[in-house]
C-alpha cells in the first residue's frame, strides 16, 4: 500500500532508533504476572517426524527447552528449522510428540494451538496491512473474544495494548497502516502482537531480519526479558546476533539435531566446523581443541584460505 493514500506521514520521516525504540519499561508493565504462571511451561519433543512425500524433513528429533531459556534454532538451508517450528504449529503434518504445558500439540489445527497459549513469527512479517498499528495489536488483543464483539468498535482502548504499543516502540506511528511499516518495524509489532495474546511460547522465525545494529540490539535485550518468563525459540542467521543473546544453541542438520549446548560449546564441537566449513576444519577443530587452542565458529574462517559461509548458508 503506498503511503500516498494517507494524510498521515510516511513512517519514514520518523525516524526509529535509540529514542523512539523498544520501552523496556512499559515492557514491565506488559509481561508482568505470578511467575507461577510460568513455572511448569516448557515445550517438549519427542520422536518429532515430518515426512513430505517420501521425504524425510524431521527426522525423531528430541528436543526440550525450558521457561527462562532462550533457545537459537540454527543450521545450514534445509536442516528443517522452519518445518520444526511448522509442525508445532499445525502448519505441517507430523508424528511423534510435541507437548507444551502439559498439552499434545502435534495434530492439533492451527487455531487450536494458539489457544494453548503458542505464537509464532514468519519471515514474511504476517500483520494486517491496510489497519493500522493500534488496530494490529487491538485484533491481536481479543483474540480469545467471541466473533460478533470483535464486530463492534471498542470505544475505549484496553491497556495492555496501549502498553503493548509503547513496549515494541511504535507508538509514534500507531494511527499509521501497518503495510507503511519497515521490514524491522513490522517485526517489532508481531512481537507484541503475541505479547497481547499472551503467548507463552513464542517461536521466532528471523526476528532481526532487515535491521539496524541499533534495532537488533534493543530486539535481543527484549526477547532476553520475555525469555526470562516465557518460553523463546529463535530461529536465526545471524551469527553475530545469535553469539550476543542467545542461553542455548540447537543445530540441525539433515533434518536432526546434529549439537546442542552453550555457544561456546556449539562453537567448539567439530561436526557443526565440519557441516559449516567442511571435513578439513572440522578436523583442524578437533585438534585445536586437544591441544587448548580456540576452535573456529561457525561463520567464521579457521584459515585465510577458507571462506565463511554467506547468511544464506548459515541458518
Amino acid at each position: 500500500m503506498s503511503t500516498e493514500q494517507h494524510d498521515t506521514p510516511s513512517v519514514d520521516a520518523v525516524p526509529v532508533d535509540g529514542t523512539t525504540g523498544l520501552d523496556t519499561e512499559a515492557l514491565e508493565a506488559v509481561i508482568a504476572a505470578p511467575g507461577e504462571r510460568f513455572r511448569h511451561d516448557y515445550l517438549e519433543m519427542r520422536d518429532l517426524r515430518v515426512v513430505f512425500d517420501g521425504f524425510v524433513a524431521v527426522d525423531g528429533i528430541d528436543l526440550t527447552v525450558t521457561q527462562g531459556d532462550l533457545r537459537f534454532l540454527i543450521g545450514p538451508n534445509g536442516a528443517g528449522k522452519t518445518t520444526v517450528v511448522d509442525a508445532i504449529t499445525g502448519l505441517a503434518p507430523a508424528t511423534g510428540s510435541a507437548r507444551f504445558g502439559g498439552v499434545e500439540l502435534v495434530g492439533r489445527p492451527s487455531h487450536r494451538t494458539a489457544r494453548a497459549g503458542v505464537g509464532r513469527t514468519f519471515q514474511t512479517a504476517s500483520v494486517f496491512d491496510e489497519l493500522t498499528v493500534l488496530q494490529n495489536l487491538d485484533i491481536a488483543a481479543g483474540a480469545g473474544r467471541r466473533p460478533w464483539t470483535m464486530l463492534r468498535r471498542r470505544s475505549v482502548v484496553p491497556e495492555h495494548v496501549e502498553q503493548a504499543l509503547d513496549t515494541v516502540g511504535l507508538g509514534h506511528v500507531r494511527d499509521l497502516p501497518a503495510g507503511v511499516l519497515a521490514h524491522g518495524q513490522k517485526q517489532w509489532l508481531e512481537i507484541g502482537m503475541l505479547l497481547v495474546q499472551d503467548a507463552r511460547l513464542l517461536l521466532l522465525d528471523e526476528p532481526v531480519a532487515g535491521m539496524s545494529q541499533s534495532e537488533r540490539e534493543q530486539t535481543g535485550r527484549l526477547l532476553q526479558r520475555i525469555g526470562e518468563q516465557r518460553t523463546v525459540i529463535v530461529v536465526e542467521h545471524d551469527m553475530e546476533f545469535l553469539r550476543a543473546f542467545a542461553s542455548s544453541v540447537t543445530v540441525l542438520h539433515q533434518g536432526s539435531v546434529l549439537s546442542e549446548g552453550s555457544v561456546a560449546q556449539v562453537q567448539a564441537d567439530p561436526k557443526v566446523v565440519e557441516v559449516y566449513l567442511g571435513r578439513d576444519a572440522g578436523a583442524r577443530a578437533s585438534a585445536s581443541a586437544a591441544t587448548g587452542g580456540a576452535p573456529p565458529s561457525p561463520g567464521s574462517s579457521s584459515t585465510p584460505s577458507s571462506p565463511s559461509p554467506s547468511s544464506a548458508e548459515v541458518s
